[in-house]
């Protein structure tokens, strides 16, 4: 399959420059350990987190605020290399579904070795499910100096009940609806797993994802005020033309279906409005925001990535690769490496520039 193809030599580019870094370019220093050895701060099989309101919760969009709770999480590590070590996390969604195993949330924590303290990020996967991507981008942040934890969203990997047909990205507006608005209350959830960590900065947290992944970073963060640093790689906002406008067997499927059932294009936008992230730009204003977007995106169209820009006030760092969706591949281990950088320093990002 030509997206498969494509996909797979992303991946390949990705782990090629995980395992080649770049001639010149400096490594950026982790907290050293003591008496010189590689530790990592405990990480308990098991324990429970406090979830406290936003200082402007108020702010939230209703169905993206949470009270005040408690939520447990389980852990285990699972490798450690290159100062990096991997751990599993699980905590309950706060979201209650019809399908037990989506009420989980899994993920994988990348801690660096060393006390802190870091800053952290959550980071979000493609619309593909290949997890591979993103775990990649969460071990080069780690690499870098920042605690990431990587999550798969609602009806993903193990969160998809077995036998059952439904989708984050559903051939129903309303469902992807609900689908999206449970993935924000999860990330929520992984944002205070982060801030709860002893290594980690909790004034220092953010997100970051590709693609579907990036759309899902601007929505979180929206949803979740304390994710000031957000990083957005071939995402943007229109969602409902994202998915319009995309030739995929699959979208076809979505609008003849919902053709046939009486519904147009102006209910479908409509009905995705809830869950676009340029619905809630203003809410980015004064965040550090890093755009980075493809000027021959066939998927997530550049004026999508335009019009999310300007809904945050055109603030943004707005980086045009000259590429499409998928041929931005070849970048790749240049924007990781801009990432971490982002991520790691308290710099305020440039003015955008102007599509190649």
């Amino acid at each position: 399959m030509r997206m498969s193809w494509r996909l797979g030599m992303m991946l390949l580019t990705v782990s090629w420059f995980l395992a080649n870094p770049a001639r010149g370019e400096e490594r950026l220093s982790l907290t050293p350990t003591r008496g010189g050895e590689v530790e990592y701060c405990p990480l308990p099989p098991q324990g429970k987190v406090v979830f406290r309101p936003a200082g402007n919760e108020a702010e939230v969009p209703p169905h993206f605020q949470l009270e005040a709770h408690e939520f447990d999480f389980w852990a285990k590590p699972l490798r450690k290399a290159n100062r990096v070590r991997a751990c599993q996390v699980t905590f309950p969604s706060p979201v209650t579904t019809p399908i037990t195993e989506n009420n989980t949330v899994h993920g994988v924590y990348f801690q660096p070795a060393g006390d802190g303290p870091f800053p952290a990020c959550v980071v979000l996967h493609i619309l593909g499910g290949d997890f591979l991507l993103a775990e990649a981008v969460a071990n080069h942040l780690a690499s870098s100096g920042v605690a990431a934890i990587f999550i798969k969203m609602p009806y993903y990997g193990e969160r998809r009940g077995r036998g059952s047909r439904r989708r984050m990205i559903s051939e129903d507006p309303h469902e992807t609806a609900d689908g999206m608005t449970q993935a924000v209350l999860d990330i929520r959830r992984a944002s205070a797993w982060l801030a709860s960590r002893k290594e980690v900065d909790a004034n220092r947290l953010g997100i970051t994802g590709i693609s579907l992944g990036g759309i899902m970073s601007a929505l979180g963060a929206a949803g979740e005020p304390r994710l000031r640093n957000v990083g957005i790689v071939l995402g943007g906002g229109n969602f409902a033309d994202v998915i319009w406008n995309n030739d995929a067997l699959q979208a076809k499927g979505f609008r003849e279906k919902w053709l046939a059932m009486g519904g147009t294009r102006e209910t479908f936008t409509e009905a995705l409005r809830k869950v676009d992230p340029v619905t809630y730009g203003g809410l980015l204003k004064g965040r550090r925001v890093l755009m980075i977007a493809a000027s021959k995106d066939e998927i997530v169209l550049p004026e999508c990535a335009r019009a999310l820009h300007d809904s945050i006030g055109g603030e943004p760092e707005l980086v045009w690769l000259d590429a499409g969706h998928y041929t931005a591949a070849q970048y790749l281990p240049r924007e990781l490496t801009r990432l971490s950088r982002f991520f790691t320093t308290t710099e305020v990002t440039s003015k955008p520039n102007p599509a190649p």
